[in-house]
């Protein structure tokens, strides 16, 4: 027997939640094959086996809270899995015996939570789908794709049935469903609310013509890719914009420790990814000196590893000014909270045609609202509305950037 134990999950951290079990007592694992994956207050951490063998025994339970170090399971080193009777050896059945029972769906153990209630609330069937997960586990983006692409259906029609009598009872039953926060939604809550209590937060608002960047992007995305291995997006001009203006607006970058202001000659800067247990924000260091191209592969890197639960924590670090772009949801305006301790964010969201004047014409334009949400203890209302209309302008005559005007 071999013990699994909880891994050094990073500095400062002691203790995770087991969001789910990878094998089962039975199944047959190879040296360092992820067997449970645990949730710390900023990533998934998956727990290897540290020899080849035989899962034996589990000794917690999926939601409950491990502290580094501990032991959560053995393993028999050396051991093979119990192979099914071969079915040449089986008796035949009779003409007469009734049909094998059809297999049973997997068990909800299997899945994490938030894959859980996301087959609860949209009613599918998790074994008729096709997991992207790291060795094809089901995620919630898979169960939420699965329930937009199903078809409307009509209800088949009961069988005819002898009505109830008046005292028969109700057929369908109200059911709820009580699912433990992950330690990473229980770290996003704490510092959002934490965020409202400390900060004097404040929203300003404006729009941007995207014309000029949408059809910048047209032209050269084919070239962009064949070149550079990664899709122009949208991102890649902003955060560059976002850079130039906090070059000129340094309190926008700047952040409040004590009774002390810290400047940044730098711009790290998060952006906001979705992940299965809810959004993460890595952060793109020194983003002031990358391409945007460089920009564009490391958003798409930290996008592919976000869904796949590898992210590193100390990507996740650190961070001088955030980016979240809620428009790829659907988001029309909101108001972002601050990632403290930054003292700002800019909420970016969807881009749709609406009438604006330009030369006295009523025309229409592809317009996106941006938000900045800031700190007013550091960042006066003059500076936030200046670096909103620098990144307009960066934005509507993209050559700015070019030429960092």
């Amino acid at each position: 027997m071999t013990d699994v134990k909880v891994p050094t999950l990073g500095e400062s951290i002691t203790e995770a939640t087991l969001g789910e079990w990878l094998k089962n007592p039975g199944d047959a694992v190879r040296a360092d094959e992820p067997i449970a994956s645990l949730e710390t207050d900023k990533v998934s951490v998956e727990v290897p086996s540290p020899v080849a063998g035989v899962m034996g025994q589990q000794l917690v339970k999926i939601g409950d809270t491990v502290a580094v170090g501990a032991v959560i399971a053995v393993v028999e080193a050396g051991g093979a899995a119990a192979a099914p009777t071969p079915a040449a050896a089986a008796p035949a059945p009779s003409p007469a015996a009734p049909p094998a029972p059809a297999p049973a769906v997997p068990e909800a153990a299997a899945l994490s939570p938030s894959v859980r209630r996301a087959v609860l609330e949209h009613h599918v069937d998790p074994s008729t789908i096709q997991g992207t997960g790291k060795d094809g586990r089901l995620t919630k983006d898979d169960v939420l794709a699965a329930a937009q692409g199903k078809a409307p259906t009509a209800p088949p029609s009961p069988p005819a049935a002898p009505a109830p009598t008046p005292a028969a009872a109700p057929t369908a039953a109200r059911r709820e469903e009580r699912v433990r926060m992950t330690r990473l939604r229980q770290t996003i809550a704490h510092r959002l609310k934490e965020a409202q209590n400390t900060a004097a937060m404040l929203t300003t608002f404006n729009d941007v013509d995207m014309s000029a960047v949408m059809a910048a992007r047209t032209k050269y995305k084919d070239l962009f890719e064949k070149k550079h291995g990664v899709r122009l997006g949208f991102m890649g001009f902003f955060v560059k914009a976002a850079c130039m203006a906090l070059k000129d607006l340094p309190a926008v970058n700047a952040s409040i420790d004590g009774d002390e202001i810290v400047y940044h000659d730098y711009a790290d800067i998060s952006v906001a990814v979705s992940a299965p247990q809810g959004l993460v924000v890595p952060v793109i260091r020194d983003a002031q000196d990358m391409s945007v191209a460089t920009i564009e592969k490391t958003i798409g890197d930290f996008g592919k590893r976000a869904k796949d639960g590898t992210l590193k924590m100390e990507e996740m670090r650190g961070g001088t000014f955030t980016i979240s772009n809620g428009g790829v949801f659907g988001s029309l305006m909101s108001t972002p909270i601050i990632n403290p301790p930054q003292s700002a964010v800019l909420g970016l969201h969807r881009i749709e045609d609406r009438p604006v004047v330009r030369d006295g014409q009523v025309v229409v334009r592809p317009m996106m609202y941006l938000a900045l949400s800031y700190d007013h203890r550091l960042i006066d209302g003059r500076e936030a509305v200046t670096f909103l209309v620098a990144l307009k302008n960066a934005i509507e005559d993209p050559t700015r950037i070019l030429i960092d005007l």
